[in-house]
């Protein structure tokens, strides 16, 4: 089973650092161990003829399954199959696993899909993205981004050479590649990750050229140190059912003098055309839109959470209560909406390739900011103190005050056994570490929520919404001065 596979591919060499130390196993290690139990079942659902046609498809010519991610959407089934393989694996995973591959992959897919368009860009542009799209299918490439710059001084731009030079930036040109010192953040997945797609959000002047350049850099380069941040795995399941499975770990990476081969540098030197493949409609658009599918997972997760909350206590029968679970349910309708719109108001581009609506991406993506917080807030709002009233562990229900605890904690609805494991779960959601990660995660991973709001604005057709209004005013004031 390809699981397996990847999870042998990860002992490759690569450079983990964790609590000080290097991780020298990565599969074994308890950090990372329930996390890839969990992706190592979502890479295995490809080679069972259960789910393999609901994950992925059947490259052309081919006896071989790939993920959907890979999929060229032509057709509106070909884009509805996308969708379904996203929306299978967030299923899976409660949409609490934002980078499962399938985001940096349709990336690259999108690129591939556009690459006659984006062949003026670079004479070798289309060799190489067409190269790399075929050996991360075939190979069943886990793939992340890094694309955030160091957080250092945001006050302060390239100008300042203290800055330009903790950004990733080219130090020399050789025959086999380019040779890059800096750091990335923030980038999900990375120490189980194969390779990552790497560029800036920064717009580069014509002098920062060593800063611009978008590259595909394997795990296992030569000099890259992947450092983690605190883990919140625990492997106490029972107490903490979401961080035992689910806990994505986010690293910063460190570039210490690593070779890219040119044939992984897809673009490098001209700020302009590094704007333009990012600014790529079509790459985005496949993207954003597994974005908004996998969202829509973890809001019907939560808004079920809360619903067996409010009922294991007995407080639906109120208004106040049912008020609360209708915006969740509010939520889920406006984001599946948008989702739906995305794929039905699809566009082919220049190379017929179906790419969905951005503008209602976008707005999903946009709103999407403010929903998650939102469902917490209710989720804490039902359950109030009972979250804080949870015993340590279960562990109590089989000791000597096991009478009391099962007299004490029983609900409306359930036994007491039962409404203390759901609660553990809640809490998992809205007072854990990996809850505080998710919250901030989702309030940010879209980019600056300002800034997006404002972009939304600046690219819309505006004169398509004023223009009414002047007309309006136009035929009021010639009826006003005929009846004068």
């Amino acid at each position: 089973m390809r699981g397996e596979r990847y999870i042998r591919s990860l002992n490759d060499g690569r450079t983990v650092w964790l609590e000080g130390k290097r991780v020298e196993n990565i599969p074994e290690h308890p950090a990372f161990k329930g996390t890839l139990t969990t992706i190592r079942g979502l890479f295995d659902t490809l080679d069972d003829p259960d789910t393999r046609d609901r994950a992925g498809y059947r490259v052309e010519g081919r006896e071989h399954y790939a993920h959907s991610s890979f999929l060229v959407p032509y057709t509106r089934e070909q884009l509805a199959q996308r969708s379904r393989s996203f929306a299978y694996w967030s299923a899976q995973t409660h949409g609490m696993m934002s980078r499962l591959s399938d985001y940096a992959r349709s990336v690259v897919t999108g690129w591939y899909a556009a690459r006659s368009q984006l062949r003026s860009l670079d004479p070798h542009f289309e060799h190489k993205i067409t190269a790399y799209y075929e050996q991360a299918r075939d190979n069943d490439l886990f793939l992340t981004t890094a694309i955030i710059d160091p957080q250092i001084d945001r006050s302060r731009n390239l100008d300042d050479k203290r800055i330009a030079e903790r950004f990733l930036h080219v130090v020399r040109e050789t025959e086999d590649g380019i040779v890059v010192r800096g750091a990335k953040m923030i980038a999900t997945g990375a120490p189980y990750t194969h390779d990552f797609v790497i560029s800036s959000f920064l717009k580069f002047e014509s002098k920062d050229r060593g800063h611009a350049h978008v590259l595909i850099v394997p795990a296992n380069s030569p000099g890259l140190h992947i450092v983690c941040r605190e883990p919140f795995a625990d492997h106490r399941e029972q107490n903490h059912p979401l961080s035992a499975k689910f806990d994505e770990m986010d690293a910063v990476l460190f570039f210490d003098d690593v070779l890219v081969p040119w044939e992984r540098v897809l673009l490098y030197g001209d700020p302009d055309k590094v704007l333009t493949l990012r600014a790529n409609k079509t790459a985005n658009a496949l993207a954003y839109h597994q974005n908004v599918v996998r969202y829509t997972a973890k809001l019907e997760f939560v808004t079920g959470v809360a619903f067996a909350v409010a009922e294991a206590i007995g407080v639906t029968g109120f208004l106040h209560v049912q008020e609360k679970l209708g915006e969740l349910l509010t939520q889920i309708g406006v984001i599946q909406a948008l989702a739906i719109a995305s794929e039905t108001k699809a566009k082919p581009d220049e190379a017929g390739v179906l790419v969905p609506d951005l503008a209602s991406i976008d707005t999903a993506r946009n709103i999407g900011t403010k929903f998650y917080p939102r469902a917490i807030e209710i989720l804490q709002q039902i359950g109030g103190g009972g979250f804080v009233q949870t015993p340590s562990g279960v562990e109590d229900f089989y000791g000597p005050i096991s009478e009391l605890m099962h007299r004490y904690f029983e609900g409306a609805s359930i036994s007491a056994e039962k409404k203390v494991q759901l609660f553990k779960l809640a809490w998992d959601l809205i007072g854990s570490p990996l809850g505080a990660r998710h919250e901030l995660y989702e309030r940010f991973y879209a980019g600056d929520p300002v800034r997006g709001y404002a972009n939304q604005y600046l690219g819309f057709d505006r004169q398509s919404l004023t223009e009414p209004v002047w007309k309006l005013l136009k035929e009021t004031s010639k009826r006003g001065t005929t009846l004068a």
